[in-house]
């Protein structure tokens, strides 16, 4: 992994994202990280249709939205919002 790589998890691990984010260009806005499997979740937050759900590796979602790196360190458990890709994140536990 490269130097400017924070993940723990290596840029191929597999993350739940959305169809709308992938092939309409919606934001990321709500994220999680996990506990009961360590899997991270980067959501639009306007679906909960299993059918919308995609699979991309965490390095393709970093490429979506670098701000994604500043999650790098989120804990186990835990998720990070924001109302528009413009703000920050703010982070609390699930």
């Amino acid at each position: 992994m490269s130097a400017d790589w924070f993940f723990d998890d290596p840029p191929n691990i597999a993350v739940i994202t959305t169809r709308q984010i992938l092939e309409l260009g919606y934001p990321i806005l709500h994220v999680t990280h996990d506990a009961e499997d360590a899997g991270w979740q980067v959501l639009c937050g306007t679906t909960n249709d299993p059918s919308d759900a995609r699979i991309i590796g965490l390095g393709e979602a970093v490429q979506i939205d670098s701000s994604l790196m500043e999650l790098a360190n989120l804990p186990l458990g835990w998720k990070a919002t924001r109302v528009s890709k413009d703000v920050p994140w703010i982070r609390k536990p699930k």
